[in-house]
C-alpha cells in the first residue's frame, strides 16, 4: 500500500486527510511507532483513530484520560471481591500460603483496563487510541514509557506481559500542557491544523452528502471568518458539521442573519464569543 493509497481508503472511509496526515499514518503502519497528534479541538484527531480501526478492520480500544488518572484504571487493578471469595473457598485445605496466593493472584483475578487490554489482544493489531494525553498528569506519562517503547507491562504479583501483537497506537493532546520529551521522543508526530475552506468544504460534502452546496459553502465560510475573530473558543471542524446537521433539520436553505442568530450556540461554546459576534454584527460577517 502507498500514501496515495492510503489517502484514498481513508476517504473512502469518510476521512479527508491530507498527504502529511497519510505520510505519518503510514510510517505508523510499517514502524509500529506510536503516534503523536496535536492540534486544535474539533479538527479530527480522535477521528482518525476511529477511522484507522475501521479501515483495518480492527478493534479500536481507547483510554481516555484525565487529572487523576492511574496504573488501576488505565492498565489493570485486582478483582478484589473475587480474590476474597476465592480465599474463603480455600480455608481449610492444605494448600500452603505460597500456593493460595500464587492462586488468588492469577490471570483470571486480572481485571484488564484499556493499555493491558491492548497489549494482551489474541487475534490482531488492535489501534489504542490514548486521548487528550495533555488532561492527564506528568506521573501518568511515567507509566506509558514502558508500554511505548517495548509493548510491555510489568505486574509485580506476577510477570512481565509482553505484546502478542503490537498494537497501532495515537496518542492525542489540544496542547493544555506541554508533554514531556521523553514521551515525544517514543512517537512520530503530526500536527492537524484548522483545514483551508476548500477542503473544510470537502469534508462537510463527504459526512453530509444531503447538504446542498451552496449552503455548505455559505457555512465553511462563516466558520472561517469566525476563526480570524481572536475567539475564546474558535470552533472546529466537529462544530462545522454539528451546525450543518442543524441547519438540515431546520430546513435552512441560506444562510440568514435570522438563522444564523437562531443556532449561533451549534458553533460557540461560550457566551462571550457568542456576545463578541452579536456586537460586532451577524450581517457584518456574512457579508465578507
Amino acid at each position: 500500500m502507498t500514501i496515495d493509497d492510503l489517502v484514498r481508503q481513508l476517504g473512502q472511509h469518510g476521512y479527508i486527510a491530507d498527504r502529511g496526515l497519510a505520510t505519518t499514518l503510514f510510517l505508523l503502519l510499517r514502524l509500529r511507532r506510536p503516534l503523536l497528534i496535536e492540534g486544535h479541538a474539533g479538527v479530527g484527531k480522535t477521528e482518525s483513530a476511529k477511522v484507522l480501526a475501521s479501515m483495518l478492520q480492527t478493534e479500536l480500544i481507547r483510554l481516555q484520560c484525565y487529572e487523576g488518572l492511574d496504573v488501576n484504571s488505565a492498565i489493570y487493578e485486582w478483582n478484589y471481591q473475587k480474590q476474597l471469595l476465592a480465599i474463603k473457598i480455600q480455608e481449610g485445605t492444605s494448600a500452603s500460603v505460597e500456593e493460595k496466593e500464587k492462586h488468588v493472584f492469577g490471570p483470571e483475578f486480572l481485571l484488564k483496563r484499556p493499555l493491558l487490554r491492548a497489549i494482551t489482544a489474541e487475534h490482531a493489531s488492535p489501534v489504542l487510541l490514548i486521548d487528550e494525553i495533555d488532561r492527564a498528569d506528568e506521573e501518568f506519562e511515567a507509566f506509558l514509557l514502558e508500554v511505548l517503547s517495548d509493548f510491555q507491562i510489568s505486574i509485580p504479583e506476577m510477570q512481565t506481559i509482553r505484546a502478542t501483537h503490537i498494537p497501532y497506537v495515537i496518542l492525542t493532546s489540544n496542547r493544555t500542557r506541554e508533554l514531556s520529551d521523553a514521551l515525544k521522543r517514543r512517537c512520530l508526530y503530526q500536527w492537524i491544523d484548522y483545514p483551508d475552506p476548500e477542503k473544510e468544504l470537502q469534508i462537510v460534502l463527504t459526512k453530509m452528502p444531503e447538504i446542498e452546496k451552496n449552503l455548505a459553502a455559505q457555512i465553511v465560510q462563516f466558520i472561517q471568518q469566525l476563526r480570524g475573530k481572536n475567539l475564546t473558543k474558535p470552533p472546529g471542524v466537529a462544530e462545522t458539521l454539528d451546525w450543518a446537521a442543524a441547519l438540515l433539520a431546520l430546513g435552512t436553505e441560506s444562510l440568514t442573519p435570522a438563522a444564523v442568530e437562531e443556532t449561533l450556540g451549534c458553533v460557540l461554546k461560550s457566551n462571550e464569543d457568542i456576545a463578541r459576534v452579536q456586537i460586532e454584527g451577524i450581517q457584518a460577517i456574512l457579508s465578507h
